[in-house]
């Protein structure tokens, strides 16, 4: 039974999460800059009505493949870690409009599997506009694409798509020196509420373009822990030392269950969105549960949730994560893009300094989780460079490493989904 139907049976269902601050208009540039001067690259161009895409189960599944690949490749088998399988499917859809030929084959396969771009910018902006973001509940989405003056020219076909699809995106014009570097970071700890502070340490003379997408997600418990649920036990991490935590006990209504793992959802303010966590059953440790998944898997196990009472214990934690997920992407199949040889982003405009490559994807994120609610922030960067209840109560602890997921209630969809191995990252 979907978690939707179940919500008429039982109130306590789902919501959190906050991406970033809902992108300026896109026929402007009003981000301050310091001594670069933000140019207006699309004067006359505006964003035309388009035609939307329902979200439907071809969507969803493919979605949902790509998002737990990304993170079954992008988990550190020792740390925390985390992703937002969103943010990196805007950055990449994105530049995936530039692509051209062989390199935009492989990207389709990789963001959508058998969706072509065309059809992928109708889903994705689709998708954005039915996120919601309410008090208590927020999320946030934010674009920007930063060119370097003098050395490239950007297609105004590729313009007019992001200004179509991906409303109201950044687009600035700049000198590509050390003072780019402090806006770019300043608009990434702007659209973070500050969770991420940068995404960039320098910028190569060889740097053409970056596509950068932001997620801010920020939401409390639709039932907060109260001073009497917070306790401290030991958590045990994974090289099994002992750990002291601070533990919130609760009790949920949804208990989640395969033959390799048990776990809940618990559900945020507004019930848009839901904290999903799963532990693997103790014969089983968290690489070899995570090797176990699918999208598909993934998706029917939120799904076949069972209205259940559950006696759940969840420890407080909070971090932050990077990676370059170069590699990752490549093993799911963009292996052109990264090829300063091979790479076909004729469509994205022209560069005056030689082909154009995607030379870096940066993933940052952070989360923190407590007894009030969830705060959870991502940034990607795309670098392109020229060359009924039963009577017995379920028991879910999380005392040990586990996976956990922030899921968009409508579609089951992890916006956020990451493991924790340790209580002291």
């Amino acid at each position: 039974m979907e978690i939707l139907k179940l919500k008429k049976l039982f109130t306590a269902i789902l919501s959190i999460t906050i991406f970033i601050a809902m992108l300026m208009n896109i026929t402007g540039c009003s981000f301050p800059t310091s001594k670069v001067q933000a140019t207006n690259l699309i004067e006359g161009i505006k964003a035309n009505p388009v035609s939307e895409k329902n979200i439907d189960k071809k969507f969803i599944n493919n979605t949902a493949d790509f998002s737990i690949e990304l993170f079954k490749k992008s988990t550190n088998d020792n740390k925390n870690s985390l992703i937002s399988p969103l943010s990196v499917m805007l950055a990449l859809a994105m530049t995936a409009n530039g692509a051209d030929k062989e390199t935009l084959s492989q990207m389709e396969k990789t963001l959508g599997k058998d969706i072509p771009i065309e059809d992928l910018n109708k889903y994705l902006y689709t998708y954005m506009k039915k996120l919601s973001n309410e008090e208590k509940s927020k999320l946030t989405i934010a674009n920007s694409i930063w060119l370097k003056e003098n050395d490239f020219m950007p297609s105004k076909d590729f313009l007019q798509i992001i200004a179509d699809y991906y409303y109201k995106a950044d687009i600035f014009k700049a000198a590509f020196d050390s003072s780019t570097v402090s806006n770019i970071n300043n608009w990434v700890k702007s659209e973070t509420n500050g969770m991420i502070d940068k995404i960039l340490n320098k910028i190569d003379p060889e740097n053409v373009m970056y596509l950068i997408n932001a997620v801010a997600f920020d939401a409390e418990w639709e039932t907060v822990y109260e001073k009497h649920n917070i306790y401290k036990d030991i958590f045990t991490d994974i090289n099994g030392n002992k750990q002291k935590a601070e533990f919130m006990r609760s009790e949920e209504n949804f208990y989640i269950e395969d033959k390799n793992a048990i776990g809940f959802i618990k559900p945020y303010a507004k019930k848009h969105y839901s904290f999903a966590a799963i532990i693997p059953n103790e014969n089983m440790t968290i690489g070899e549960y995570i090797k176990t998944l699918t999208g598909e898997k993934f998706i029917n196990l939120i799904k076949d949730a069972k209205i259940s009472l559950v006696h759940a214990y969840l420890p407080k934690f909070k971090y932050d994560y990077e990676i370059n997920i170069n590699s990752t992407l490549e093993s799911l199949g963009m292996k052109e893009a990264f090829s300063p040889e091979k790479a076909n982003f004729n469509k994205l405009g022209t560069s005056f300094v030689g082909n154009i490559f995607i030379s870096e994807v940066l993933h940052k994120t952070f989360i923190s989780v407590d007894e009030k609610g969830t705060k959870a922030g991502a940034v990607t960067s795309v670098d392109m460079t020229s060359t009924g209840m039963p009577v017995n109560p379920k028991i879910v602890k999380l005392d040990r490493p586990f996976v956990y997921a922030i899921i968009d209630n409508k579609t089951n969809l992890p916006i956020f989904i990451g493991t924790v191995m340790s209580i002291k990252d």
